[in-house]
């Protein structure tokens, strides 16, 4: 058991230092269409893990369901976040309105 709760930790480590390598990478003008296609994945991942939570033995170490609940969290506040920014950024390609013209009636 032990020897599976440490190569799953290695794996954990090792693609964080991946991620952050091929993130570090990408340039501005591509993070968010890569944020937009990363969070519809990224909600999938929400869903898995709503079914792997619901689906829980009742005989389930509370530790598990904990950890499961703070993942489901975590997932949720990513998803959420990732659209309030791409909203914000798209936000910034939109031109500015024109102030509105006053009307200047004739004779005055």
């Amino acid at each position: 058991m032990y020897d599976q709760l440490l190569a799953n930790l290695a794996i954990l480590v090792l693609s964080g230092f991946v991620g952050f390598a091929v993130i570090s990478k990408v340039p501005n003008t591509l993070h968010t269409p890569l944020m937009s296609g990363t969070n519809a994945i990224h909600g999938i991942v929400v869903l898995g893990a709503l079914i792997v939570l619901g689906n829980l033995p009742a005989d389930a170490h509370w530790g598990v369901r904990i950890i499961a609940f703070v993942a489901l969290v975590f997932g949720t506040l990513n998803v959420i976040g990732g659209f309030l920014v791409t909203d914000r950024m798209l936000g910034m390609f939109k031109g500015r309105r024109p102030a509105p013209v006053e009307k200047v009636e004739a004779g005055k």
